[in-house]
This record gives structure tokens, C-alpha cells and sequence, in this order.
């Protein structure tokens, strides 16, 4: 890993604002219109003001983000923000419910000196999209900060890192919020220059996986370089150079990984036995009875089985779930369908249902963007027509559901490191971090 060093961040004064609860926020891009409102209604100094400011009436261009970085500027001014008086390391759990068990996951957060991806050791596992790099782009140089951190992952097989700074962290007062979710989030700084030292030292030669905030990754690169670029160079011990990151061991218990499952519109109405006929010779199918409600046993046995290969796909024509396995000749196939593609990421479930499935034995190739859920009742409520469509652009009734397993996090290092993306929405890291807990002055 490039140099990983502790950072002076600029914080919510407590003294001001009151709860820390009340001026967190969620990434920007999961944030919809509904729970942006929610937030601005939450705290006058909601953090929504600085990384997803609203439009305004007589908005022509650009105005949101002047008036995000009109905020930074009066809040600091306020003392509504204040400069942290030592650089720190920010040790950083969040503790949740995941099936009837509290977890807790444990990282830290500090700033990571800047590499392109593809030039160094820090590896990226998702595509980016040019127009949310613009508008990060925007927002950092109106507010000369980082206003979000990235999520990176470390190896660590004995969680060396962070025992260590957790041990620091006795005797130091935490900083706690809870998110809208219920999800606790507790920051302890560790100032201790010894400490720091240690943890700078054992992160030296490690890689980096980029987790989440791939865009926000690639416009600090971006502004970097932009900076550069208006100023002819700048120093090394430049903060620029630097962009604020969690750092997560992959060995940490906490890490896990949520399934991010597909609904589908403008695909055909298929019945069951359309669904096992065109996969015939490549999965063997098995139908499971019990309509839409099926679904949570579908997920069960593809739990249980904890195959890649498994997919579950529900055929609306006959209110029938097919149980999917690829078979051998699965795997023949999507390597002439993708053999530009190492096995690893072949062998993915979100490549398989997605290659090979969807687009070749279903012909189904050109289809809308799906609906992705992560909650199998999620599912079962599109499907229906209930539940929440913030997702979808469209309220016509979905055509086709998939149930699929979720990357592992030794897929995301194998696929990484043979320098691939994978397919959209391959991972989901629950929970997200919070943005509004640290900011990271660039100026």
C-alpha cells in the first residue's frame, strides 16, 4: 500500500450541534430525494447540505455546490466545524443486526496517498461512470475537501492493525451516532505519534482494495491532477496528495458481504418450463412449488449450498421459481462466451446469471437496467408491485426475478489483482459508512 498517514480533520463541534446523530448522513448515492428531504428537516448543519446540496429555484448550472461550500465556510466560521488539534488516526466500529446476531466491524480511518488506479498497488473491482465523477469533481473543488471517505480492504490475516489501535483506544472518549438504519457508529481519535508510527509501518507493504467510492477515489486522483495542473506542481506533503479512506482488514469477523439480487422488466413472460428448457444441458433446474412466497426457500438452499453456480429465477408467466445449478457445460460455455475473462471472474454468480444466463440462454441481452434489492422480501414485494421502487425509473410490473450469490471478498482480491471490474453491483458492503463523522481539508 503507498503511504498511509494519520490527518488533521475538521469535525462537527458537539458543543454546537448537539447529537451527532442528527448531522450524519449516508453516501451520497443512496441517498433519495425522500431521505434527502428527511435530512434537510433532521439539523440546519445536516451534512446533505455539503455532499448532496438540492436544487433551488432560479438554479442554473453549478449554484448547489457554491452553496455547499458557502456552508463549509460558515460553519467553520461558526464553530459549528473545527479543526482537530493533532492529527489522528480515527479507529472506527459500526455495530449492526445481521440474522438475529449483532455484529460489530471494525476499521480505521486515515488518508492514503494517491495512486492511479492500474499504477500501483491500490485496485479498484468496479466500473466508474464519468458523469458522478463531474459532480464529485465539482464538490471538491468548491469545498477544497474530502467530504466522504472511500472504504478500503487490507489484508491482515491476524487483524494485526487494528488490535493494535484498538488497544489505543482505551481511555479515550468515543464519538457516537446512530444512523437511520439503527446502525451505531462509535469513533475513537488515537493522537499517540508512537502508535501512529506502528500503524503507518505494518500498512507499508500491503495492497488495497477499493470496497466503495470508486468515484470518490478516482476524483481525488482527478483534482489532483486538476490542481497540478492550475498551480504547476505541488509539494510533496501536499494534502491533495492524500484522500481521506476507512481501512478495513479482509479478515476483520465483521467484514461480510450482502447478495444483491435483480429485478427485471422488458424480458418475455417466461413459464417455468421455458426457463428449464433454455437452460437445459447447462443447469440442471429443479421447480419449486409455493409461488412468489417460495422465494425464501429458493434462497435458503442457495445459502446452504453456498455455490457461485447457483441462481434462482422466478418465472411470472406460471408463479414459478426455477433452482438453477451450472453444470460443467456452464462453465464451457460463458469461457466462449467471455474468454477474455480470467476463471475467477467467470465463475462469479453475477456472471454467470448475467453473461450467461440472461443474455445468451434467455436472449434477453438488451433488457432495462434492473431493479437491484438486497432483502429477499424485497423481492418478493416487487414482484407484487409493493414495496419501495426508488431504484426504477419505471412502474411497469417487473418481467423476471434472479436470486444470486454474492461475491466473496477473496473474489474481490483475485479479480482485483488480474486487474478486471466486475459486473455491476457484485458486492455490497454492508453497512456504509457514514459521511459528516471527519472531513479531510485539502487546502
Amino acid at each position: 500500500m503507498p503511504q498511509t498517514a494519520p490527518f488533521t480533520a475538521l469535525r462537527y463541534n458537539l458543543d454546537h450541534v448537539g447529537s451527532l446523530s442528527d448531522v450524519i448522513a449516508p453516501p451520497y448515492d443512496v441517498i433519495d430525494p425522500e431521505l434527502q428531504d428527511q435530512l434537510y428537516k433532521r439539523h440546519p448543519a445536516n451534512v446533505i447540505r455539503i455532499i448532496l446540496n438540492r436544487s433551488e429555484p432560479g438554479d442554473s448550472g453549478d449554484e448547489k455546490y457554491q452553496r455547499a461550500a458557502k456552508f463549509v465556510e460558515q460553519w467553520k466560521s461558526e464553530g459549528v466545524l473545527k479543526l482537530e488539534e493533532k492529527p489522528a488516526y480515527y479507529v472506527y466500529h459500526q455495530q449492526f443486526d445481521h440474522e438475529g446476531k449483532t455484529i460489530n466491524r471494525r476499521g480505521f480511518m486515515g488518508r492514503v496517498r494517491l495512486q492511479p488506479f492500474g499504477e500501483g498497488n491500490i485496485y479498484p473491482h468496479e466500473e466508474t461512470h464519468p458523469k458522478a465523477k463531474v459532480d464529485r469533481l465539482k464538490l471538491t473543488t468548491a469545498t477544497r475537501q474530502n467530504n466522504s471517505q472511500i472504504f478500503g480492504l487490507y489484508p491482515d490475516p491476524e487483524n494485526e492493525v487494528i488490535s493494535l489501535l484498538d488497544e489505543a483506544t482505551k481511555g479515550v472518549t468515543p464519538i457516537e451516532a446512530t444512523d437511520h438504519l439503527g446502525v451505531r457508529h462509535i469513533l475513537w481519535p488515537v493522537t499517540d505519534q508512537a502508535v501512529a508510527a506502528k500503524v503507518s509501518a505494518l500498512m507499508e507493504d500491503k495492497p488495497m482494495f477499493v470496497a466503495d467510492g470508486h468515484h470518490r477515489y478516482e476524483t481525488a486522483c482527478n483534482y489532483q491532477k486538476q490542481l497540478i495542473e492550475e498551480t504547476g506542481g505541488i509539494a510533496q506533503d501536499h494534502p491533495a496528495n492524500y484522500v481521506m479512506t476507512m481501512l478495513v482488514g479482509m479478515s476483520d469477523p465483521g467484514m461480510i458481504v450482502l447478495p444483491t439480487h435483480r429485478l427485471l422488466r422488458g424480458t418475455p413472460r417466461f413459464s417455468s418450463s421455458e426457463i428449464v428448457a433454455k437452460l437445459a444441458g447447462t443447469f440442471d433446474c429443479e421447480v419449486v412449488a409455493g409461488g412468489i412466497d417460495a422465494a425464501g426457500t429458493v434462497w435458503s438452499n442457495m445459502e446452504s449450498a453456498d455455490q457461485q453456480g447457483w441462481i434462482g429465477l422466478y418465472a411470472v408467466e406460471d408463479d414459478t421459481w426455477v433452482l438453477c445449478k451450472a453444470t460443467d457445460a456452464a462453465d464451457a460455455k460463458i469461457k466462449e462466451l467471455a474468454g477474455e475473462q480470467s476463471d475467477d471472474w467467470r465463475g462469479l454468480g453475477v456472471s454467470l446469471l448475467h453473461r450467461l444466463v440472461i443474455d445468451n440462454l434467455l436472449e434477453c441481452k438488451d433488457h432495462p437496467k434492473p431493479t437491484y434489492v438486497h432483502d429477499v422480501s424485497e423481492v418478493v414485494e416487487g414482484m407484487r408491485g409493493e414495496g419501495s421502487q426508488a431504484e426504477s425509473d419505471s412502474d411497469e410490473p417487473y418481467t423476471l426475478a434472479a436470486l444470486v450469490m454474492p461475491a466473496k471478498l477473496e473474489h474481490v482480491e483475485a479479480i482485483s489483482l488480474h486487474k478486471e471490474r466486475m459486473p455491476a453491483k457484485s458486492t455490497y458492503f454492508y453497512p456504509k459508512l457514514l459521511s459528516g463523522l471527519t472531513f479531510n481539508p485539502l487546502a
